[in-house]
């Protein structure tokens, strides 16, 4: 078998390309891998480009919580929705845990929702549910994210797969524990099944360029019986019915927790339909604990920054590399998805249709054919033959 190395020159650190092809039968005794003493994801920090503003920026990123191709991304949300400054490292309140699809902020998002947590007097603005937290407080990983919002004595935790994730809530005592979820503007739909103990709905908000049909249709269920249920409509109006649709809608559910409660929530979305979005959370998820959804999400990051082994007595070149190296393999986006008979189909953003066959998108084509795409050839080429697929499907 051939061994590719790659010579990157960065910052005096040279890279040396792990093997990308399968052994063959006959070859397999005379290779020798040690395995590496750290692991390549400890190196990624997901806040590094985030103390950035509209008007000078420092990278324009946000913690994008995922796995790498992601069909849906998580983000702690500072900025106000709409803002394509998502998370800003300067801010000093949290408004929401979102549901993004943003490749940058001048393009903005499209089919994002939230999930709040809030204690004591109910309040569902976004300006007024806002919690203080600390980065002293806070964990990025790219398949993990902890933080502890100073407000509410709650510690939010989230881990992702490709199409859905699961959020831990830890509460303090008390009989007003709140979940707040914001389907935020441009079209949605909020329906609560308390005996199911699941909110399903959707969410069309979008920044243009998409057909008329355009849905991202979410399922969310909990583990904790519900004890109040309210959704909003339009103007923040609360009401006791379980379902609200319109320009900008959201749902509350209450809980009476005890110290150190936790919570699991397990959020999928389809841009298909309701049953697809439920089955992707049942396929991905399925019976999973938090710990194993995370086990799952870091071996993924593991096996593809390992493609590339970096050595460098310099552990800042080494996190400058390696967070590099996760935010290249977060786009193009998967836009494809697995149907009840296991055929790949994606909902097709060019004509509404759904079709046949891999989608990707959120690729900036600004030079990324000189750059990215010879990387994937080299490192990733089964992932790369999927994306020239998805290209002539686009076309």
């Amino acid at each position: 078998m051939k061994k590719i190395f790659l010579l990157i020159l960065c910052g005096g650190m040279v890279a040396c390309g792990a093997p990308t092809e399968t052994p063959k039968k006959e070859e397999k005794q005379a290779i020798a891998v040690e395995p590496p003493t750290t692991s390549y994801t400890t190196y990624v920090n997901p806040l590094m480009g985030t103390d950035s503003t509209f008007e000078l920026s420092n990278g324009n990123t946000y913690p994008a919580i995922a796995v790498p191709w992601g069909m849906h991304f998580w983000t702690p949300q500072t900025g106000k929705m709409g803002d394509g400054w998502a998370y800003q490292y300067h801010a000093q309140k949290i408004r929401g845990f979102k549901q993004t699809h943003q490749p940058s902020p001048w393009i903005n998002d499209y089919g994002a929702f939230a999930l709040m947590p809030v204690v004591g007097n109910l309040k569902i603005k976004e300006d007024e549910r806002a919690s203080w937290f600390s980065h002293k407080t806070e964990t990025a990983q790219p398949h993990y994210y902890k933080v502890y919002l100073a407000d509410y004595d709650t510690t939010v935790e989230i881990t992702p797969t490709n199409r859905a994730a699961q959020f831990r809530f830890t509460f303090p005592e008390t009989d007003k524990a709140y979940l707040l979820l914001d389907a935020f503007f441009k079209g949605s739909k909020v329906q609560v099944l308390p005996q199911e103990r699941k909110i399903i709905g959707y969410a069309r908000n979008n920044s243009g360029g998409v057909p008329e049909n355009f849905h991202n249709y979410f399922v969310i269920t909990f583990d904790k019986d519900f004890e109040s249920v309210q959704t909003w409509g339009n103007g923040y109006k609360l009401s006791n019915k379980p379902e609200s649709e319109g320009e900008h809608t959201g749902a509350v559910i209450g809980f009476r927790t005890k110290k150190g409660e936790q919570i699991t929530a397990k959020v999928a979305s389809s841009f298909i339909s309701p049953a697809q979005a439920l089955l992707n959370l049942q396929t991905e998820l399925g019976n999973d604990t938090f710990e194993q959804t995370q086990q799952k999400a870091f071996a993924l990051w593991e096996a593809e920054l390992g493609k590339i082994q970096v050595e460098d007595e310099n552990i800042d070149h080494l996190r400058t590399f390696y967070s590099c190296l996760y935010r290249t393999l977060l786009f193009p986006r998967t836009f494809y998805e697995y149907d009840k008979e296991g055929e790949i189909v994606h909902y097709s953003p060019y004509n509404g249709k759904v079709e046949k066959g891999y989608m990707f998108t959120d690729n900036g084509f600004w030079d990324t054919f000189r750059s990215v795409f010879p990387l994937f050839n080299l490192l990733y080429p089964e992932m790369n033959q999927q994306m020239m697929k998805g290209l002539v499907n686009a076309y």
